[in-house]
């Protein structure tokens, strides 16, 4: 295969903050069990998942190793890929996925999706030079927001600091919808992400494999029982590049307007959102969250044609009483 980065931001149906999808196309998933072939396309591979195979699953992972879980994964379940804003969780899968390729160089290999929000650090963008350099056989395939390859085309596009005044907006457009607009080009059934109990908030209760019961994709946790002290070790034991902002008090790295050093004691995501009552971006989350705001935005969008519709019709009655006024 050759390595090769691929980016997309603009190759499904427009997104803005005039005109809004039809919410059944706005729908992100959170996870539990079902089957991997999302009720968007029906081209991924059908990988059924009973809730009790999932949790005889979760019961023989659990006593894996990370590279064991990893080399099962990539046996287990086609059209896999990782997704990854390469924090440290997901370096660690990628170095152990890149030694699994060396064991058996003819397995498929697993892509990364990075979504590019265009509000990273300048540091996470040089981090994914860095990480071409060190695996230059991994495929990174990069999506940004509609329309979108700059921070000033999307601030032209839906305003500026959107991630103030309208958080939800955000999330979708920068990150949610990406995401799926990704899973549903690649024909994602499985991904892995760097999810880890350790790190508090809602994934503190998490298995190592998961399914997404409203887009059916499979979520892996490899790392889930890892502590950031064991995955910091293997960082430093493996020599493999990481985000230089660890080494000035961040634990856990996304936008530079919603990330903040952490104090000595504090939980490793406690600089994620700081001061806010949210502890995940979008895509991990219950896709009511993002679907019930998309359709109340859908409806006040319909009332306000409706009623511009109704004014139009009024004027025009109007206009025609006074001509036939004149008239008489």
């Amino acid at each position: 295969m050759e390595p090769s980065s691929t980016s997309s931001s603009s190759s499904s149906p427009r997104l803005s903050s005039k005109v809004m999808p039809h919410v059944t196309d706005l729908e992100s998933g959170y996870v539990s069990a079902s089957s991997s072939t999302a009720s968007s396309s029906g081209e991924l591979p059908r990988v059924t998942l009973t809730p009790p195979h999932v949790k005889h699953l979760n019961q023989q992972l659990e006593n894996m190793s990370a590279m064991d879980r990893l080399r099962f994964v990539k046996i287990c379940f086609p059209n896999l890929y990782q997704s990854t804003a390469f924090g440290l969780t997901g370096l660690v899968s990628t170095d152990m996925l890149s030694k699994i390729e060396k064991e058996s160089p003819s397995s498929s290999p697993v892509d990364l999706i990075f979504l590019d929000t265009l509000y990273h650090f300048d540091e996470t963008y040089a981090l994914v030079q860095r990480v071409k350099e060190k695996y230059p056989n991994v495929r990174i395939h990069t999506y940004k927001p509609h329309d979108a390859d700059t921070t000033a085309e999307f601030e032209e596009r839906y305003g500026e600091k959107l991630y103030e005044t309208a958080t939800e907006l955000y999330d979708w457009i920068a990150k949610v919808e990406p995401q799926q607009r990704a899973y549903s080009e690649l024909n994602v059934a499985a991904v892995l992400t760097g999810r880890r109990r350790s790190q508090g908030g809602e994934r503190d209760k998490i298995g190592v494999l998961e399914v997404d019961d409203e887009t059916g994709i499979i979520k892996i946790n490899p790392l889930v029982d890892w502590s950031f002290a064991q995955v910091k070790a293997y960082i430093t034991d493996n020599n493999i590049p990481y985000n230089e902002l660890l080494d000035r008090g961040y634990k856990s790295v996304g936008d530079w307007h919603s990330t903040s050093p952490v104090s000595a004691g504090e939980d490793e995501r406690a600089g994620r959102w700081k001061g806010q009552a949210k502890t995940e971006c979008g895509i991990h989350n219950k896709k009511s969250r993002y679907a019930l705001y998309l359709q109340e935005m859908q409806r006040k969008a319909e009332e306000e044609q409706l009623a511009a519709a109704l004014e139009k019709v009024e004027r025009a009655q109007q206009a025609e009483d006074s001509t036939r006024v004149v008239s008489a």
